[in-house]
């Protein structure tokens, strides 16, 4: 390999399972180790960026079996941008620029059937967010969950993140009235006037049952969740007849450290002939060119803003994963790794 760049480079490891509890720095293992020259079928990665998610909490703790098992002392996984500086592949170059899900670690040596060419450089960070997983689990889960129709109102929690935030543009691209859950003064501001929401609510300044009873005097018609526990109570109790409700994700999970009590209000599926029903975005993956092409159409148009919260230094992929469960990234969560 090549004298210009490193013989060795750093990989961040799973140490522990913080299962039934919050994240901590002793969760993962910081190491030095050789970069592995590509075998035939392979490249190696130069990593420029990492995509943060609250699902990688559930890979650490092996929740969900929709992703494969991990191990102690395993690289942690995640999705990156990186270039290609050796490679054995018949499709791959040196210089490329591809996406793929290679994990914490600055030099990964890969197979090259798992990445993704990037054709448009300036588009990169996207495909770790709106033309990424992010994105394609807010177009999949509302249009073909959700079901959207013009007039219908549609209520996010979690809605200044990376995925709700999407969400609420996309039900207004269809025709609807949007209300968005989310913490704090400044994010409740971005949904509004960035994103083009009808109407926010702080849930940590305002009562969200009662602001959803005086937004939604009708009912809501979509629910999609992000976040469980009470405030997905909250809204079971302000349906309308024939709602959607659509469970995306339960952050409220990881950051009470156990599983919440269920919904207090889930006979208002049955009062309110409504149907609840959880998604995983893989089982739409065969459609994902489709969807980005449509998404990337929307974000020329300026009909989907994004918002990216980027952090810096390969050393602080654990603190930057953290900022998610504890609220403090607005839009989608990166890692400039250096």
């Amino acid at each position: 390999m090549a004298d210009t760049w490193p013989r060795t480079h750093r990989q961040w490891l799973i140490a522990d399972r913080p299962n039934g509890r919050p994240l901590k720095d002793s969760d993962f293992e910081l190491v030095t180790r050789d970069i592995r020259a590509p075998e035939a079928g392979e490249v190696v990665l130069r990593t420029h960026w990492l995509g943060f998610d609250p699902a990688q909490k559930g890979w650490m703790e092996n929740v969900g079996g929709y992703v494969a098992a991990t191990n102690i002392g395993d690289v942690m996984p995640g999705s990156g941008i990186g270039s290609v500086m050796a490679s054995e592949h018949p499709k791959f170059a040196v210089g490329d620029i591809v996406a793929g899900r290679f994990g914490w670690q600055e030099f990964p040596t890969v197979a090259g059937d798992e990445l993704e060419r990037i054709s448009d450089p300036e588009m990169a960070t996207a495909r770790l967010g709106v033309l990424g997983t992010t994105g394609m689990t807010a177009y999949f889960g509302l249009l073909r969950v959700g079901k959207p129709q013009a007039g219908d109102t549609v209520v996010v929690s979690g809605a200044a993140g990376a995925t709700g935030s999407v969400v609420g543009q996309i039900a207004k691209i269809a025709g609807c009235r949007v209300v968005g859950i989310a913490g704090g003064a400044e994010k409740c501001r971005w949904i509004v006037d960035e994103c083009g929401f009808d109407a926010a609510i702080d849930y940590k300044a305002e009562n969200v049952r009662d602001r959803l009873g005086e937004l939604c005097p009708d009912g809501i018609d979509v629910v999609f969740d992000n976040v469980g526990g009470v405030i997905l109570n909250d809204m079971l109790a302000k349906i309308a007849m024939h709602a959607r409700v659509v469970i995306c994700g339960g952050i409220s999970r990881y950051t009470l450290g156990k599983m919440p009590a269920g919904p207090e209000n889930y006979f208002n599926l049955i009062f309110m002939r409504a149907t609840m029903q959880g998604f995983i975005v893989l089982d739409w993956v065969s459609e994902y060119p489709m969807a980005r092409r449509r998404m990337a159409a929307w974000i020329r148009e300026g009909r989907v803003r994004t918002r990216e919260d980027v952090q810096e230094g390969f050393e602080n992929a654990p603190r930057t994963l953290m900022r998610l469960f504890a609220g403090e990234n607005l839009g989608k969560q990166l890692l400039q790794v250096g």
